[in-house]
């Protein structure tokens, strides 16, 4: 496949949405007859469709979708239909990847916590592909491997440390879960595990990264210890799998990655490995972009000179702004013409942390106006906290077509409580 031109780069979601009339209108006349429904999400798979064949009209690196991202039935299916494979790290993620029909062969097992057990149901669902992130997966796969009489592909996840105090949410230099250290691994050898093709390796350690060129600087660290590393321990080191951490510009403030920068780099990383294979595993670069959120205003006032509006729903729906201080970028969903001013945004949770952030937003919003929040499309639904204060769920629809589609109904509390 040859590389998308310039003129195909991804759009903001501001301006995705503003070339999406269909979907405004949508939107705008969208009134639910289901009382519970006081906040939804909706996913654009025009707009994924058209993102997926942009990433995938590349020849250097194998694309896998990271399932915790979302993992809703209709976008599984739209990445299905671009010919992506799947990053599955649990039971249940597996499960519902299955049930839309994708052959096992595609998935690849990744998550710090494969039990014994775990392994077997994987293997005796199809799985064939795994990332090993301790000795002990080692030996239950190879007695596994040997009692479904299968030889599982295998990647070892290496966890590396950095210099000058790198810090990123997967750990940074703290010691994390994920893998193990250069020095851990160099004391096992592949012959240990004779069922088992030991073929690569795997290392991800950061996240939401925006600079094309510090994301090249640490690929092209790894290289040289990983290389080191398959050959102390006899393995022909035919997979890199760099993992995901591609990020979105949460913030606004023009700092997109690009994309034709980043299959350049790859391509240098590939052949400064000397690999056949590289594999990168996205979530939020793929389906961010696609997913809004859309919720109303409950309350408008000025408290210590600030202002404040109060929503129907907040991090009982959208937690990832309370966790990482990255709140999602808001716009008031119906047309103004007056200036911005700076609003905090509160969700209903008897709690200081359920704040959406500190956003721009027309002096003109008011009660009942619905506030549209972008980059959705991943860590929204199945991140969230919704049991708290027993509040109800979001419902989820997508817009393909012309047509917005129920997928998931709004429930009450009691749908939940026992």
């Amino acid at each position: 496949m040859q590389q998308s031109s310039d003129s195909e780069r991804p759009v903001s979601w501001h301006q995705q949405f503003q070339q999406s009339k269909a979907l405004e209108q949508a939107l705008l006349n969208h009134v639910s007859d289901n009382i519970d429904e006081l906040a939804y999400f909706v996913y654009d798979l025009n707009a994924l469709k058209s993102h997926l064949h942009f990433l995938q009209n590349q020849d250097v690196v194998k694309l896998w979708y990271a399932v915790k991202a979302n993992p809703l039935s209709r976008i599984i299916q739209t990445v299905d239909q671009a010919s992506i494979q799947f990053d599955v790290a649990s039971s249940g993620e597996l499960q519902q990847v299955l049930n839309q029909g994708v052959d096992a062969k595609r998935i690849l097992n990744t998550g710090p916590a494969k039990s014994r057990a775990q392994l077997a149901e994987f293997l005796a669902k199809g799985v064939n592909t795994f990332v090993a992130e301790s000795p002990n997966q080692l030996k239950w796969l190879n007695e596994l491997a040997t009692e479904f009489s299968v030889k599982p592909e295998v990647l070892l996840r290496v966890q590396l440390q950095w210099p000058d105090g790198e810090k990123n949410p997967l750990g940074g230099n703290q010691v994390t879960p994920f893998g193990m250290s250069v020095e851990a691994w160099q004391k096992y050898h592949v012959s240990q595990f004779p069922q088992l093709n030991i073929c690569g390796l795997h290392i991800f350690q950061w996240g939401n990264m925006l600079s094309n060129k510090k994301m090249y600087d640490l690929w092209q660290q790894m290289v040289e210890p990983l290389v080191t590393l398959s050959q102390s321990i006899g393995m022909t080191l035919k997979v890199l799998d760099l993992g995901g951490g591609l990020g979105i510009d949460y913030h606004e403030q023009g700092e997109q990655l690009d994309w034709q920068d980043i299959i350049a780099d790859l391509a240098k990383v590939k052949k400064q490995a000397n690999v056949e294979e590289l594999w990168l595993e996205l979530g939020r670069y793929a389906v961010a972009n696609c997913g809004y959120y859309v919720t109303s205003v409950v309350d408008k006032k000025v408290n210590f000179d600030q202002q404040q509006l109060v929503l129907s729903a907040g991090i009982n729906h959208l937690l990832r702004p309370g966790i990482t201080e990255q709140p999602f970028p808001v716009r008031l969903l119906r047309p103004s013409m007056e200036v911005n001013a700076n609003f905090d945004l509160h969700g209903p949770l008897c709690t200081s942390l359920d704040k959406l952030g500190c956003l721009p937003l027309p002096i003109d919003v008011d009660v009942d106006d619905r506030l549209l929040f972008g980059y959705v499309g991943a860590y929204g639904f199945t991140e969230s906290m919704p049991f708290f204060l027993c509040h109800q769920t979001a419902a989820e629809y997508v817009f393909s077509g012309h047509e917005l589609i129920l997928v998931r109904e709004a429930k009450p509390a009691q749908w939940y409580l026992a």
